[in-house]
């Protein structure tokens, strides 16, 4: 059995991280979080040490490492994508490693740094990709490998989830903390595309603003025409009448790749991969960070060439904007 801590433990995806340990029959000793609504903790560890404070949350580590003797093995970190750097090296100077949310880090460099934080510790870093782990996204690739070589696929990638005001006030509306809306919500979608049709050719960015990202992805084995936004009066008029706020579609060759389930025990898979040694380190994640990082600091184009047809769609006033 491995000792797990978790530092931030009150977030979204912090359940998920939890549900992994337990399933894998591991064992929660420690977690922190700057905010105290963590009573879900209950339902997996309720004998875990829970912390509001990072210096009492350190401090007790370092007593269960000297006085009880409880190494630990991982700490896992679900906290603001600009925290993820910091955290990292934390648990690597515990002596432990670091299985992490998507993004990474914000910035190809920090990857180059953390590299040398895992050479002076000999512990590693790894990353949560679970869309590497989905059976659709498996199959797929396999299928991309075995067709022909010399085929370049056309693919156009949506994903528009509505978010509401709270977001523009949390970090996650900060793109000095975020990364931006490609960062947040488009990461994975650039890792696996990364993952599945080779090194990036060409980056072009269409549209940045603060509830939307578009561009033009040129990949060795595929051209991508993508689409993100978190505006609800974006999505799809046939998607509002059902009820609902979420609407994800990827077309390859105009045929609609199907992975909308699947999704409820990737966080697993991904922690079962990571214990025996096979889960996706720190090299990994490298050309979507560089992707996201490069969408965010490029000028957009606005409606020229091979675009998405969503950029047409009109722009929307930043909600706190008089």
């Amino acid at each position: 059995m491995k000792n797990f801590a978790l530092i931030g433990a009150s977030g979204y995806i912090a359940p998920r991280h939890m549900k992994a340990i337990k399933e894998t029959n591991n064992n929660l000793v420690a977690a922190l979080d700057k905010f105290d609504s963590v009573g879900i903790i209950d339902s997996y560890f309720p004998n875990a040490d829970f912390f509001t404070e990072f210096e009492r949350f350190d401090r007790h580590i370092s007593k269960l490492k000297y006085e009880k003797k409880t190494k630990l093995d991982y700490v896992s970190i679900c906290t603001p994508n600009y925290l993820h750097d910091a955290h990292i090296r934390f648990a690597l100077r515990q002596g432990a490693d670091a299985i992490c949310e998507k993004p990474l880090v914000l910035n190809p460099w920090n990857i180059d740094a953390l590299a040398q934080i895992e050479k002076e510790t000999g512990n590693k870093i790894y990353n949560i990709l679970q869309l590497r782990v989905h059976p659709s996204i498996i199959a797929l690739k396999e299928k991309i490998a075995k067709g022909p070589k010399d085929k370049i696929y056309d693919i156009d990638l949506t994903y528009l989830t509505s978010r509401g005001h709270w977001y523009y006030t949390s970090w996650k509306g900060d793109v000095s903390k975020s990364g931006g809306i490609a960062s947040n919500i488009g990461v994975h979608f650039f890792d696996m595309l990364s993952w599945i049709f080779g090194d990036l050719k060409q980056n072009i960015v269409h549209v940045n603003t603060h509830d939307r990202s578009a561009g033009y992805l040129e990949f060795e084995k595929a051209r991508v025409r993508w689409f993100l936004s978190i505006n609800y009066d974006v999505l799809p008029a046939a998607i509002k009448a059902k009820g609902q706020t979420t609407y994800r579609s990827i077309t390859i060759e105009g045929e609609e790749l199907e992975f909308s389930g699947g999704f409820t025990d990737l966080h697993t898979v991904s922690y079962q991969e990571i214990i025996a040694g096979k889960g996706y380190g720190l090299e990994a994640p490298r050309q979507a960070i560089e992707i996201v990082h490069n969408i965010r600091h490029a000028e957009p184009i606005g409606a020229k060439g091979d675009f998405h047809p969503f950029v047409k769609k009109p722009l929307a006033k930043h909600p706190f904007e008089k």
